[in-house]
């Protein structure tokens, strides 16, 4: 497994670890979660986004039920 070294204040780091306390994590734990769900929620709203300005170029949609036959995706 990889190490990442995050420099902070003193202060920042006594946050942190309340912060992971409280969460009942460890720091590393803490800090890999927050920040990859963080990331992740940035990529999606991003995606999303460019998927609006796509449909508004050409504003069609399908009914779900069509969608989900073409996926096979069962009712």
């Amino acid at each position: 497994m990889a190490t990442i070294t995050v420099r902070v204040t003193e202060d920042e780091k006594a946050f942190l670890g309340q912060m992971a306390k409280f969460e009942g994590k460890s720091l590393s734990e803490l800090l890999k979660t927050i920040t990859l769900d963080s990331l992740e929620d940035t990529y999606d709203a991003h995606v999303g986004d460019l998927a609006y300005a796509e449909y508004l170029k050409n504003p069609q949609s399908r009914p779900l039920s069509e969608l989900m036959a073409e996926y096979g995706v069962d009712e």
